[in-house]
């Protein structure tokens, strides 16, 4: 009875879980958990497959980003012209 109650897991902890398998982070046996719970919730397999969608996005966008010494200089430049 026990392991039943801790395979099934409640609806917040799957996306928990699922965030955390998106980013390699889970163990097996949270991703069995979260396995467990996509048969049988529509929630939970909707958010899954909307996380699944997001992350395929940001991985194929090719988004550049500064330096941060470049950044820091942008931050100097604005405080120099706010202060005029």
């Amino acid at each position: 009875m026990k392991t039943t109650k801790k395979l099934f897991v409640s609806c917040e902890e799957a996306q928990s879980i699922c965030d955390k398998n998106q980013y390699g982070e889970a163990s097996i046996f949270e991703k069995i958990k979260l396995n467990i719970r996509l048969l049988y919730c529509k929630v939970t397999r909707a958010y899954s497959q909307k996380n699944a969608k997001l992350t395929k996005t940001m991985n194929a966008s090719n988004i550049q980003t500064i330096s941060p010494s470049e950044k820091e200089a942008m931050k100097k430049k604005i405080q120099k012209e706010l202060s005029k």
